[in-house]
């Protein structure tokens, strides 16, 4: 009898202590605001993949013997290749949106031969066309969602360019090239996505339209050979960066 008493008064006293817990208010789970990412800060890193050209060169001179074509004739020649390089650039986040400036040097591998089976007599000059090398300075402008940054951007481009002929059949032979510089511009668009608060990876198209140039491939043969050269260029890039 004893013992059951025991008992019940336990049970009793047990059930008064739930009945206070119940009855005690509940802590509210603290808010904690979400991280958002931070794309201010400038950056290092570099760029690969392809490239296109589509270059029109005309003939403007022609007084050599080897020399097939006459003024006014010409092709559209085109190449593709490998683009590789680095940039360098910072940004400045305002709220979503993101301003930057950037500067890249890529080499390429685009280039592409054309022999002339057209004009002249001969129809045989090859003819070859290669871009070396593309710097570009451009701003850029983009609306950031948290890690993710669509962006377009636009400004100078210039490209160390090469054109050359070879006439190797026949009995007037002959050979020569130029490289020369060409100043233009360039205009497009990317996505890049922040793995970490330093590490950045994106994929990345850009239109290059660059100045005609003149150049003489007469080479060491008497006369002129008087060509007007005008690249375009068309990228499209793999790109990683580390935001210091």
């Amino acid at each position: 009898m004893r013992r059951f008493a025991v008992a019940l008064l336990a049970i009793t006293a047990l059930g008064a202590a739930s009945a206070n817990a119940a009855d005690l208010p509940v802590k509210a789970p603290v808010y904690k605001a979400p991280v958002m990412y931070n794309w201010s800060g400038c950056y290092i890193g570099g760029h690969a993949g392809a490239g296109w050209s589509r270059t029109e060169w005309t003939n403007t001179a022609d007084t050599t013997l080897f020399g097939d074509l006459v003024p006014g004739e010409g092709f559209t020649q085109n190449a593709s290749g490998f683009v590789g390089g680095g940039q360098i650039g910072c940004n400045y986040q305002v709220n979503q949106f993101v301003f930057g400036i950037e500067g890249t040097l890529a080499g390429t591998s685009i280039k592409n031969s054309l022999t002339n089976n057209v004009f002249g007599a001969g129809l045989d000059d090859v003819f070859e066309n290669r871009i070396n090398t593309i710097v570009t300075v451009t701003g850029r402008i983009g609306y950031a969602f948290n890690n993710w940054l669509p962006y377009i951007k636009g400004g100078y481009a210039g490209a160390n360019n090469k054109f050359s002929v070879s006439d190797s059949v026949g009995a007037n032979q002959g050979s020569g090239s130029e490289t020369k510089w060409h100043n233009g511009w360039t205009i497009g668009g990317g996505l890049e996505y922040g793995l970490t608060q330093n590490w950045i990876v994106g994929v990345e198209y850009n239109y290059i339209g660059l100045q005609t140039k003149n150049y003489n491939v007469a080479g060491a043969a008497a006369g002129v050979y008087t060509f007007d050269v005008k690249p375009r260029v068309h990228e499209l890039l793999a790109r990683i960066s580390y935001k210091f």
